[in-house]
């Protein structure tokens, strides 16, 4: 049943923009799929200084129909302008957005949190966390009056996971930027919410020592007994982008668990 995706009308004339799909395997790349099916019209941004991404995205892109893959450096402020401004314009307005980009240089998801570099702490924090607000800033002039915008999130952020280290900080950040996030825009109506799923298989998540027996011991003792996947996400997605959880906001939305995975964390 997980790799199914919902035939609805839910998000017909809908229009929003993804940010931070790299693959078929990416979770962001399975929200797009279920907004897809339930009727929406996507946008794509990619990151143009990593060699041959912009066609990975184009390809998952034009496999649903899309019609705008735009490039997008979160790092600087006009860069995420120039996407907000083409795609406002054009559609009038902005009804969903969805967050997926973390970063944090490999050589210091291992080793001891105590030796993380000034720099490192810098250039994650940025990327991971203020990103979301600053695209956010970007688009708000054209959010539709009932927007919604979602970012995704993990375990290591409230709790500390081991080889998470620096990125687990970030997400800590990234958690409370939706919160303040939400309690600022609404009274607007636009609504900010996270999903943290379980471990999932993804090019990110592999990069981090032991996932291999982090996922393993997560399907074991998840409530659920099974794999997270990027279905499961998906699904997830679509219900905090539509209107279906209408007055939620603020919320850290777990997936399969992903507060549940006994004996992998430490605190």
């Amino acid at each position: 049943m997980e790799n199914e995706t919902i035939k609805t009308d839910l998000m017909r004339g809908k229009r929003g923009i993804i940010l931070g799909v790299a693959n078929e395997r990416s979770l962001a790349w399975g929200i797009a799929q279920q907004l897809h099916n339930a009727g929406a019209e996507i946008a794509f941004t990619y990151f143009d200084k990593i060699d041959k991404l912009e066609d990975k995205v184009r390809k998952l892109a034009d496999s649903i129909g899309s019609q705008h893959v735009l490039p997008c450096n979160v790092a600087d402020d006009k860069s995420i302008a120039n996407v907000m401004d083409t795609l406002g314009k054009e559609w009038g307005q902005i009804d969903f957005i969805v967050h997926s980009i973390a970063f944090a240089d490999k050589d210091e998801l291992t080793g001891r949190f105590l030796h993380t570099s000034r720099h490192n702490f810098h250039v994650s924090l940025d990327a991971s966390a203020y990103s979301f607000i600053a695209v956010l800033s970007a688009a708000h002039e054209y959010l539709a009056k009932d927007a919604t915008a979602l970012t995704l999130t993990y375990l290591g952020g409230p709790r500390v996971v081991p080889n998470y280290n620096l990125m687990g900080v970030a997400k800590a950040a990234l958690e409370s930027s939706v919160r303040y996030l939400a309690a600022d825009l609404g009274p607007e109506g636009i609504r900010v919410n996270a999903i943290s799923a379980g471990p999932v298989k993804t090019v990110a998540a592999m990069g981090i020592g032991g996932f291999r027996d982090m996922l393993k011991h997560h399907e074991q003792t998840a409530p659920s007994r099974q794999a997270t996947t990027k279905e499961h996400v998906g699904k997830a997605g679509l219900y905090l982008l539509s209107s279906l959880s209408e007055g939620v906001t603020g919320e850290i939305h777990y997936v399969d668990g992903g507060a549940n995975i006994l004996g992998s964390s430490l605190g």
